[in-house]
């Protein structure tokens, strides 16, 4: 039998904060005697003596300290809990998990987060980030409800709704002091295969995970994210494609060398995607702020090449 409720809770804190009975009792709008009542039963229920009575003034006991330090998160959690319930019921979902792919910087959203809450304060927010097939897997499984910025065409099967909202060219790039930088006309798979591939993983759990411009067999050093596959060829570790507007700066400034090869990546498509059947209000606020014009400006923005190239670059 459960011997602790909310209100005695409630009612304990208001005394450790005003100081005395009757003071909680103004607080709580109740008539000293419930106070008095709650309390001593709390304390026969407990079996423990939770305040030190001197006279009108009252403190708390090492117990009472001790189940007032706990109880105030569970009076948190009630209010939070009764907020969360009160937006499901007006529409607003208890949790939203924005999804993108690790290509880009999640601080993307910094404007859109501060938007966000000035509208649905009670709604929690996460982001995620995924990589290749990862990221659609993510949605499936419901660890994302909206993907933006997700890249190649989602799986097969369905259940979710895909928007294109631009494409990313990639270019094949090494380091100027890579062996490949000198090697004069396209590259072949011979002479790719003699090399290590500098490549992203991807985050799928369950999917098949897609391996980009990569040989049977192939020395492949497996990285985390692009920011990092483009650091490592930069310090020329290896080789491999890389988004143009990525690399182009750098291979400007002199810090890589693109090549021509004979099997050249296709230029990739981003898509904003969600799961079918949902029409949350928090998904739909994100929804319409996502499909406003300039969204792709915004995530070619946020590559990783304004992130680690040189500070003496311009």
């Amino acid at each position: 039998m459960l011997r602790l409720s909310l209100e005695a809770l409630q009612i304990v804190d208001a005394i450790d904060r005003r100081g005395s009975f009757s003071a909680a009792g103004k607080e709580l709008h109740r008539v000293p005697s419930t106070i008095s009542y709650t309390v001593g039963k709390l304390e026969d229920d407990l079996g423990v003596q939770v305040f030190e009575r001197n006279g009108p003034r009252v403190e708390l006991t090492a117990a009472g300290v001790e189940l007032l330090k706990e109880g105030r998160y569970l009076l948190k959690a009630a209010q939070d809990l009764e907020h969360r319930v009160r937006r499901v019921a007006s529409g607003w979902e208890t949790e939203l998990a924005v999804g993108m792919d690790s290509m880009f910087s999640a601080s993307l959203f910094i404007d859109d987060i501060n938007a966000f809450y000035q509208v649905a304060q009670q709604t929690r927010l996460r982001i995620v980030q995924e990589a290749l097939s990862g990221t659609w897997e993510a949605l499936l499984d419901r660890r994302a409800d909206l993907l933006v910025g997700v890249a190649g065409d989602g799986p097969a099967g369905g259940g979710y709704v895909s928007l294109p909202i631009g494409k990313i060219p990639f270019v094949f790039a090494v380091a100027p002091t890579h062996p490949l930088a000198s090697v004069q006309g396209k590259l072949d798979r011979v002479q790719l295969q003699q090399h290590r591939a500098v490549s992203v993983a991807d985050s799928a759990r369950k999917m098949a995970p897609r391996t980009v411009g990569l040989l049977l067999g192939q020395d492949t050093l497996t990285v985390p994210d692009m920011k990092t596959k483009f650091q490592y060829q930069l310090d020329g570790m290896g080789f491999g494609f890389l988004p143009e507007p990525c690399a182009r700066a750098a291979i400007a400034a002199g810090l890589l060398v693109e090549k021509e090869v004979e099997e050249p990546k296709p230029a990739e498509t981003f898509y904003l995607a969600w799961r079918s059947g949902e029409h949350g209000a928090a998904l739909q606020w994100w929804l319409a702020r996502m499909k406003q014009p300039g969204l792709f400006e915004r995530l070619l923005a946020h590559l990783p090449h304004r992130l680690i190239l040189p500070a003496s670059f311009p």
